[in-house]
């Protein structure tokens, strides 16, 4: 169903923010990779796992929150991805800042942001087509894959920067991102409700 209203130029932006929330996931981690081994004692196959927990808990709980949002809202369903998303990155970085056996807790961090993730890029498609149609909806798909793109491009550069400053840094960068785009969701966006 499609909303009421058109929607505002500033949900547009909220549902471009979505997606990138997804990229930011891997490519921010992937140059800080070295460092967090070394600093940890990992060996190569538990470092990698930071990486590959993300993206096989993101594919097995993408089809669970798609039902979810078929069966409430994507709103309903976004605004907590969003979150558990944010609290992962805190968990993550706090545990290897104050702990020098940090790896489980990071790699607990780093599922429930994988779980986060399932409800962003995929949600916000699905979004997409509920509040805009024709030629507007064929647009803003576009800025959400372009948004994919940028965020791709981008967040490799920002976690070797930040990991200039401190390794671990990047898993606070998460939810600071991540809060922009709750908010923005949360004023901007008027999810319809969806029926079972």
């Amino acid at each position: 169903m499609m909303a009421s209203k058109q929607p505002s130029v500033m949900a547009v932006a909220a549902i471009g923010s979505i997606p990138l929330i997804m990229t930011l996931g891997n490519s921010m981690l992937i140059p800080v990779l070295p460092k967090m081994q070394s600093e940890l004692h990992l060996t190569s196959f538990q470092a990698s796992l930071t990486i590959s927990v993300f993206s096989i808990v993101a594919a097995v709980f993408i089809p669970v929150l798609g039902y979810l949002s078929d069966r409430f809202s994507r709103k309903a369903v976004i605004l907590p991805a969003l979150f558990l998303y944010g609290a992962g990155g805190i968990l993550a970085g706090i545990a290897a800042a104050l702990f020098s056996h940090a790896f489980a807790w990071i790699m607990a961090g780093r599922t429930l942001q994988g779980i986060g993730a399932a409800g962003t890029a995929p949600i916000a498609m699905a979004l997409t087509g509920d509040l805009f149609k024709g030629d507007k909806e064929s647009q803003v798909l576009g800025l959400v894959e372009a948004s994919n793109g940028f965020g791709k491009v981008l967040s490799p550069i920002l976690g070797a920067l930040i990991a200039l400053l401190v390794w671990y840094g990047t898993f606070f960068a998460f939810p600071v991102v991540v809060a922009v785009s709750i908010f923005l969701t949360w004023v901007f966006i008027k999810s319809p409700c969806q029926n079972a």
